[in-house]
């Protein structure tokens, strides 16, 4: 909730050129837009990387943009014809007045807009019996809930090959 403490900057959108290709980054609010996309995609850049810190919003718990999130991701992918990285926090926080669930879901995404990686969505874990019989106990296949563990999920892109197929496009 960024939105509600700081102001906007006004130096633009950057790129940021590493051993590993060259990076554009935009923080949480950032990302619902796609002028930053391209922006940093015209200066360059060969990978979006958008970390953030998104879940449920304090004044309607009920709102879940999780799966609005990923299509706008995919959208600025596609658009641009660069992979996106998108990572987003897990967990539960409470405040004496509010408390916001972060959905996690990170996922990359493939210069066409295809999910390549995912992480399993955050869901508050269960309670665990002291005693289980294990013929009760559901297979992993069937729990699919999520929690609180960490994932890390990984996907190689050739950067050349992209940089070729988006001037075969016309795109830059």
């Amino acid at each position: 909730q960024e939105k509600f403490y700081f102001s906007p900057g006004d130096t633009g959108f950057r790129t940021f050129r590493t051993l590993y290709g060259t990076l554009g980054v935009g923080v949480c609010w950032d990302q619902w837009f796609p002028e930053c996309a391209r922006a940093m995609a015209l200066q360059g850049a060969e990978l979006l990387l958008y970390p953030t810190a998104i879940g449920t919003e304090p004044q309607d718990p009920a709102l879940d943009s999780r799966r609005h999130w990923q299509r706008v991701m995919q959208g600025h992918a596609a658009a641009n014809m660069v992979p996106v990285a998108a990572s987003n926090r897990i967990g539960r926080e409470a405040s004496h007045s509010t408390a916001v669930s972060f959905y996690g879901s990170s996922l990359i995404i493939s210069e066409e807009g295809e999910v390549v990686a995912r992480c399993k969505p955050f869901k508050p874990p269960r309670a665990v019996p002291a005693y289980s019989d294990s013929s009760d106990s559901e297979s992993p296949e069937e729990d699919e809930r999520g929690g609180e563990g960490l994932q890390i999920e990984c996907h190689d892109f050739d950067l050349e090959a992209l940089a070729r197929k988006r001037r075969r496009w016309g795109v830059f």
